[in-house]
């Protein structure tokens, strides 16, 4: 019976796991078509403008400077919100990243964020370090662009982990459907 409990409540911190990881919100604001995507590991350039939800009040830009940010994608070198938010994204395309404190600076005063803000970023990927530049940009038209890849990679995060414990109270039911101590749990 305990195995039982370890495994349901295993499965429950998976399902509170998934559900914050709706601290991401991704809008595609200039979809693009292209033939090779961002991808964990590529050294990116990005422009962008951060502004903090809560007032919109500018913290950060990239366009101001005239320059734009250039990081390995994936290795920890920015803030969650945008390893896992400019991931699958072609040159050209425009996002806006509405990132929660827990995919962002979390309890800490960073320069003028202060602890606990949600932020927002507009971005544009500029180049893939390696990938050739396209000649010109081909925008996809509304129809074609996902609404919003973190929400739907939650939901079939969701489901997974619904599924799994769906099966595990099969089992549970399977398991006790007469009087004995069943000790193969």
């Amino acid at each position: 019976m305990q195995g039982l409990l370890l495994s349901l409540s295993l499965l429950a911190s998976a399902a509170v796991g998934v559900l914050a990881s709706d601290d991401l919100k991704i809008d595609v604001t200039l979809p693009v078509e292209c033939d090779r995507v961002t991808k964990k590991g590529d050294k990116i350039n990005v422009h962008y403008k951060g502004t903090l939800k809560s007032n919109g009040e500018k913290f950060d830009s990239s366009y101001d400077r005239q320059s734009p940010f250039s990081f390995k994608l994936g290795a920890g070198m920015v803030i969650k919100g945008w390893d896992e938010g400019l991931l699958d994204m072609c040159i050209g395309e425009k996002r806006t990243l509405t990132i929660g404190p827990s995919y962002g600076y979390g309890d800490r005063n960073v320069g003028p964020i202060p602890a606990g803000s949600t932020l927002v970023f507009e971005t544009e990927l500029v180049g893939i370090e390696g990938v050739p530049k396209p000649e010109s940009i081909v925008t996809k038209s509304a129809t074609d662009a996902p609404v919003s890849s973190a929400g739907a990679n939650v939901a079939e995060k969701v489901a997974s982990v619904a599924k799994q414990a769906a099966e595990v109270v099969e089992t549970i039911i399977a398991d006790t459907d007469d009087t004995q101590e069943h000790n193969e749990l």
